[in-house]
């Protein structure tokens, strides 16, 4: 009875939703019914809610053998501390190598997915370390992209003396938003959150004289390299590249250029993360997400330790924005919506909370998959919908979750 239920409910809804249209026409509302093709694909759907409910049971007991067997556990080599150093070396060195052999559209790609890397990375701090929902993640992004534009456009800034400031920027930012969600969790949390990323963007559309509004910022240069600009055309006081070395010039230059230079800062976000993981402020922070009201018994000031976490990831989002805008060139709010907080949030969850290896992996799949499948582009929303569903059934703690070392004694 359940799965005729459930079966009959889905088709009444998909029905009222997909399979009629109201339509008006003058003073008359048309009713136009959809054709057949839609009307056999709610059937479908319709019998797929049956079989499952009928074989739920059946299908619980699959997939819990399904996540038994697909436990992943690192192999024995790379748990010797020498060992995964020296595999981390070889993987850092081949990244160096890869964009001198590949070609320049996929190094530009490969140049998007490192800074979604490091903003998946700062936002593991927050929702991954510190337990604390962020929806409005993008507002820091913008925030870090729109200082470097704007100091540059106003103030003749380089990318080099612009860094710092737009790093500096949202670390206050992030700082000034942990005040009023400092009695906030959950649910409450995330509202609060969203509102912040949401007015960031409609204060950059609105501030027209300043930021440009709708129109963005253009011709953002990208960052020189000590003294040497990579363009065919400089600026006054700079060398060219090409000419200084004396070779030919060539546009990929400033492709691999951007790419090393976005792989170094990922290396150094999670470097500066790796180190604060195992410092007191790391241990502080995973205290915080598994119980706050332990975390406050134990003499802790869950007051500071929600303020650093907003204040660290921020700053790291705000590199990251930076690197984007140099990496553009042009700017506006439309390349800073929501749906870029639920990527880095879903990069967050996918790869695992608090896992970096977990986090750099879900990274790289979420910027590649969408170049893969671009002639399923239309869809692209309905595939990211189903793979975070499939996730949340088949494996809720990511690719890779975070396992801390433990010692269990022998009973007797």
């Amino acid at each position: 009875m359940p799965a005729f239920f459930a079966a009959g409910l889905t088709l009444l809804l998909g029905a009222s939703i997909l399979g009629v249209q109201l339509e008006s026409r003058g003073v008359d509302t048309i009713v136009i019914v959809h054709d057949a093709m839609t009307w056999l694909w709610l059937a479908v759907a319709a019998v797929v809610v049956f079989v499952y409910q009928l074989l739920k049971d059946r299908i619980r007991l699959v997939r819990e053998h399904a996540q038994r067997a697909s436990h992943f556990e690192l192999p024995a080599f790379l748990k010797n501390h020498a060992q995964r150093r020296l595999m981390i070396a070889l993987a850092i060195g081949a990244l160096l190598l890869f964009p001198f052999l590949a070609e320049r559209s996929a190094v530009d790609i490969a140049t998007l997915t490192l800074i979604y890397v490091m903003l998946g990375l700062g936002l593991n701090v927050v929702v991954g370390l510190a337990g604390l929902l962020d929806l409005g993640y993008v507002g820091f992004y913008a925030i870090g992209a729109y200082t470097y534009a704007l100091l540059n456009s106003y103030f003749g800034f380089t990318f080099w003396e612009a860094l710092p400031l737009a790093g500096a920027t949202t670390a206050l930012f992030g700082y000034l938003l942990g005040f009023p969600v400092l009695r906030l969790r959950g649910d409450y949390l995330a509202i609060v959150t969203l509102g912040f990323g949401e007015i960031i963007r409609i204060l950059l559309n609105n501030l027209t004289e300043i930021t440009g509004g709708p129109n963005g910022i253009s011709q953002i240069p990208e960052p020189s390299l000590f003294n040497l600009q990579l363009s065919r055309r400089i600026d006054e006081g700079y060398l060219s590249f090409h000419e200084f070395f004396g070779i030919a010039y060539d546009p990929s230059h400033k492709v691999i250029y951007l790419y090393i230079l976005a792989l170094l800062f990922a290396l150094a976000v999670a470097t500066v993360i790796y180190r604060l993981m195992r410092m007191p402020i790391g241990r502080a922070w995973e205290a915080l997400r598994e119980d706050d009201i332990a975390c406050r018994s134990l003499g802790m000031n869950p007051t500071g330790i929600k303020l650093s976490a907003f204040t660290i990831g921020a700053s790291f989002a705000g590199f990251a924005g930076s690197v984007f805008a140099a990496r553009q060139g042009f700017i506006s709010p439309l390349s800073f919506t929501f749906i870029e907080s639920a990527i880095v949030l879903a990069i967050v969850v996918l790869g695992g909370m608090g896992s970096q290896l977990g986090v750099i992996l879900a990274a790289i799949a979420m910027t590649l998959l969408p170049e893969i499948a671009r002639e399923f582009n239309e869809y692209r929303m309905l595939l990211f919908g189903a793979i975070m569903v499939l996730m949340m059934v088949w494996r809720p703690q990511g690719l890779l979750p975070l396992k801390r070392p433990q010692m269990e004694l022998k009973r007797d």
